[in-house]
């Protein structure tokens, strides 16, 4: 089992409980392969460092996760299907 974090940045233009729901998807989708949520960070809306899809900003969360190594492969996969996230981050943490 490995410690992995991933970002994501919401599109702005959703409300605040679709954005929620955004993320409890995301979680759900870690928890479908496999995954353990440690700790959940929702930062809110921030100004993107640079224009993505006309877009400047983006609701961000850092979500850190235990899983198998096969298991991050796998839900980037399933990450980029989804229309509501500008942009998605899996790094995995050095113990």
């Amino acid at each position: 089992m490995h410690k992995y974090e991933m970002t994501i940045i919401v599109k702005p233009n959703l409300d605040e409980e679709a954005t929620k729901l955004e993320c409890s998807q995301v979680v759900e989708l870690i928890e479908r392969f496999g995954g353990v949520i440690d700790k959940i960070d929702d930062v809110g809306k921030r100004r993107l460092a640079y224009e993505i899809q006309k877009v400047t900003e983006g609701y961000y969360n850092f979500i850190t996760f235990t899983s198998e190594a096969g298991a991050p492969a796998e839900i980037e996969a399933r990450l980029r299907l989804r229309e509501n996230l500008l942009r998605f981050l899996i790094i995995r943490i050095e113990e």
